[in-house]
């Protein structure tokens, strides 16, 4: 297995578009989309904490969802569910209804309610502003008609992880999911192949090499390409970028090799199925690119999908791995068990696929 491994190196090593593929294009990926990538929310999961309790409150929540773009799912009976909230993903914003609202509007007075918002995606915090402001101008003006020229409504927002709101502090650290499954696999894809065609492959048949150590030596030089591939872009995340990391960088670390691994047998799966280059690149960009910009929540909030697409979201490696780096970085949250479960099992899984595939001799 060691041998297979110290020749993977040197077939790296002397092949320059692999080199390329390796270190020069995640760089470059992190630093267009990083730019270039702003994303707007089109659909609104908040919860509701109702320290009124009244007819009012209950009227003002009713128009909130009036609209379609903004869902309750959750009702809160305190302050202190709001960031737990906000670090379990189950909510983006919260709507807080003081107690005395309805007094206060009864009286003529200006009757401010609350939004905090969670700031980690900045563009989702600009949103979440955008359709509660609208939803309450709707019922100032369905509810409270008369009310003079003053608005009786006041929206006072909070933000939270992210107050500047700054978009890439939500997209750098979304694009090491998106960046690293297509590289690795699009490594891992060729290589068995670029034996076959290069006549390579008969030479490794013949020595004493069986299967799965072909593979797991396959696996091991790409897995250090992989880890130094991420590490570059979470030094770009924080150097250029100036993304927070709040959590552990070891717990990151460990998740990240994780992702990896995953990754990489997917590729080798592509590799054990196909018989040319060209084939087994253009199969590992669209089964890894095009599902991880669009399907893992990284561009569309799952929130916003169909349920069948929702369903296949969830089959996606990098849908798992992107609440991983999220919760780790901007919310501080190190222990994700569900998520590292489902990615260890994915990459028994495939790589359990590939050996099964691969067989240690030519087929016709």
């Amino acid at each position: 297995m060691l041998a297979v491994a110290a020749k993977e190196f040197l077939h790296i090593l002397r092949d320059p578009r692999t080199l390329a593929v390796a270190l020069v294009m995640p760089l470059a990926m992190v630093l267009l989309y990083g730019y270039a990538i702003d994303m707007e929310l089109r659909a609104l999961p908040i919860a509701v904490l109702d320290e009124e309790g009244g007819v009012r409150s209950r009227q003002l929540v009713e128009d909130v969802q009036s609209s379609g773009f903004i869902q309750v799912v959750e009702r809160l009976s305190s302050r202190e569910q709001i960031e737990p909230g906000f670090r379990h993903n189950r909510f983006l914003a919260a709507l807080v209804i003081p107690a005395g609202h309805a007094r206060r509007l009864g009286q003529g007075r200006e009757a401010p309610v609350q939004v905090v918002v969670d700031g980690a995606d900045g563009s989702t915090a600009a949103t979440v502003g955008a359709y509660l402001e609208q939803a309450i101008a709707l019922h100032n003006g369905r509810r409270l008609p008369g009310a003079g020229l003053k608005p009786p409504l006041r929206v006072e927002p909070r933000t939270w992880f992210n107050p500047q709101r700054v978009s890439a502090h939500f997209i750098v650290p979304g694009l090491t999911a998106v960046v690293m499954i297509m590289v690795c696999a699009l490594l891992t894809s060729i290589s068995i192949v670029r034996e076959r065609e290069t006549g390579t492959l008969e030479q490794v048949l013949t020595a004493p090499v069986q299967a799965r150590e072909l593979i797991l030596g396959k696996l091991q030089p790409y897995l250090l390409i992989g880890a130094l591939d991420t590490a570059v872009i979470f030094f770009v995340g924080r150097v250029v970028f100036q993304v927070p990391m709040n959590g552990s960088w070891l717990a990151l670390a460990g998740y990240s090799l994780l992702y990896i691994w995953v990754a990489l047998a997917m590729g080798l799966l592509i590799s054990a199925l196909v018989r040319t280059q060209q084939v087994a690149m253009m199969i590992a960009l669209v089964v890894t690119l095009l599902p991880a910009l669009l399907l893992s929540g990284f561009i569309f909030s799952h929130a916003s999908m169909p349920l069948p697409l929702q369903v296949v979201g969830h089959l996606i490696p990098a849908t798992w791995y992107l609440r991983i780096v999220r919760g780790v970085m901007l919310a501080g949250v190190n222990a994700w068990p569900r998520e590292a479960l489902v990615l260890a099992g994915m990459g028994v899984a495939i790589t359990g696929l590939a050996l099964k595939r691969f067989q240690k001799r030519l087929d016709d």
